[in-house]
């Protein structure tokens, strides 16, 4: 499937357009509000619970954003919906509930959080929301098993991969040596069969992301861009950033 012209079209807000000192947090109904006023595309990640729903919300424990703490994969959707966020009366999220705020107004860029356990209810669930969602979203995961998900689950949305150079074992604990392998220069390609890459910024160039760009025509998307001149970076190698920290100009 050729990736639309939407998803590069505009800059493409990480995890919403969220600003702490103004009491916007990141992936919270704030963050995707601000992130519509300006017409930018809305990257959020989401994050499976015990029952089954899909959570918007990038880390798999509570703390860090939020009061408590716990895995959220062992509390169900009624429970995570109660956690309060610090400094902020909002409430987490379901893709359900972002879907209906968004309502088509802008695209999702829908990152799907993994174990790599070959777990697909996550991708499950992102279907079921996504079936009876009409606006333009698109799904995307480091994990190249979830890519592969998507492409069977969610045959009619474009599905991207998430990467970068390296993959060790401090930063990715989770994957195994040959998952991290596979992961590496993009081995997966033919198998997992991306419609966009989205890949670090600092490490463009790269040949895997360039050959998927100028070979098999994916886009690049590139994250997470905050620095001047990450953004030069991002407008030389790649089609459209995941930004935060500032306002792209119109």
């Amino acid at each position: 499937m050729r990736a639309p012209d939407w998803l590069t079209a505009r800059p493409v807000a990480h995890r919403g357009l969220h600003d702490h000192t103004r009491g916007i947090i990141e992936n919270m109904p704030g963050a995707a509000k601000a992130a519509m006023a300006e017409n930018f595309a809305i990257e959020c990640d989401i994050q499976l619970t015990a029952d089954g729903e899909a959570m918007v919300h990038h880390d798999d424990e509570l703390g860090r954003l939020t009061e408590g703490s716990g895995a959220l994969v062992e509390k169900t959707a009624a429970e995570l919906r109660a956690v309060a966020f610090k400094g902020t009366p909002e409430r987490m999220m379901s893709l359900g509930d972002l879907c209906t705020l968004v309502a088509g107004r802008v695209p999702l860029v829908i990152e799907v959080k993994s174990h790599f356990d070959g777990d697909r209810r996550l991708v499950s669930r992102m279907a079921e929301v996504l079936a009876s969602y009409a606006g333009p979203a698109v799904g995307m995961s480091f994990d190249p098993d979830h890519v592969t998900a998507l492409r069977e689950l969610i045959p009619s949305r474009p599905r991207g991969i998430v990467a970068e150079r390296h993959y060790t074992v401090s930063d990715w604990p989770d994957a195994s040596p040959a998952q991290r392998r596979g992961m590496t220069h993009m081995r997966h390609f033919f198998r997992t069969r991306p419609d966009f890459v989205a890949y670090w910024v600092n490490e463009l160039p790269a040949a895997a992301p360039w050959i998927a760009r100028n070979i098999f025509g994916c886009p690049l998307l590139t994250w997470t861009v905050r620095t001047p001149e990450q953004r030069e970076r991002a407008a030389r190698y790649a089609d459209q950033m995941i930004f935060e920290g500032f306002r792209p100009e119109p």
